[in-house]
């Protein structure tokens, strides 16, 4: 398969899988079910018809209205699903693109962990809170990515407490008063995916993510002091998953 024809299909399939995300994203919070009620219109209710629901070409046509009341839909719709296709779109690209096969499994687990930091990073930077469900399908994505890499046990195993422990314990001592549950439980679960070396450099990353641009944000816009960390952990793993082993031989050079 050519490398225009493998980038275009995964991000149109990473547009489709976006317009679930939304769905997670939008209902998640509310404690609704994201599997059996048909999708509806936030404001009206009005049940969405299956020509409602293509991803970015509906909202376009709609002109970012619902049919029936023409109250504005929400500008995230057509971004989370454009957002989730880029994505997965660069991920085949970084995990190296095969003519006989497009991607490998550790690729398709980087997507999936992709799609659920991005969930979970809205409903964060909205509600600060972490849903618990997306923290085990991480969970759950690392099993599977485990199996697949069983001579390497250690290093996903140790990933699971390496970061953890340490998160733990300031989360004992400080009474949940420095760091959330949900950000310890991320990046264990995230730290058994991709390992203790490459959590340890997403960590450093989030921090450091969490640190600049929280900053910039109270000064701009004024914005509380009170910082979601999920967004930026977030940020600091995909990174780390994609390009950690890079900056790691980068650092060992440098010294």
């Amino acid at each position: 398969m050519g490398l225009c024809l493998v980038c275009s299909l995964t991000a149109l399939l990473g547009v489709i899988i976006g317009s679930f995300l939304n769905v997670c994203i939008m209902r998640i919070p509310l404690k609704q079910t994201i599997v059996t009620d048909r999708s509806h219109c936030m404001k009206c209710g009005y049940q969405l018809k299956w020509y409602d629901l293509v991803p970015l070409v509906s909202w376009l046509a709609l002109r970012g209205r619902c049919r029936k009341c023409k109250q504005p839909i929400s500008k995230q719709y057509p971004i989370i699903e454009a957002v989730n296709g880029i994505a997965w779109c660069i991920i085949a690209v970084v995990r190296g693109i095969g003519e006989d096969l497009p991607y490998n499994g550790t690729t398709v687990c980087y997507m999936a962990l992709f799609s659920a930091l991005l969930v979970l990073s809205v409903i964060d930077f909205r509600t600060y809170e972490i849903p618990i469900g997306c923290n085990i399908f991480i969970l759950a994505v690392g099993l599977i990515h485990l199996c697949m890499d069983l001579s390497h046990w250690s290093l996903y195993v140790i990933g699971l407490i390496a970061v953890s422990f340490f998160l733990y314990l300031i989360y004992i001592l400080s009474k949940g008063r420095a760091i959330g549950g949900g950000d310890v439980k991320l990046m264990a679960s995230c730290g058994l995916l991709i390992g203790w070396k490459l959590n340890i450099v997403a960590f450093f990353l989030g921090c450091l993510f969490g640190s600049v641009i929280h900053i910039l944000r109270m000064k701009v816009s004024k914005e509380d002091h009170v910082l979601a960390m999920g967004p930026y952990l977030s940020m600091g793993v995909i990174i780390s998953a994609l390009w950690g082993q890079r900056l790691i031989d980068w650092y060992m050079n440098f010294l």
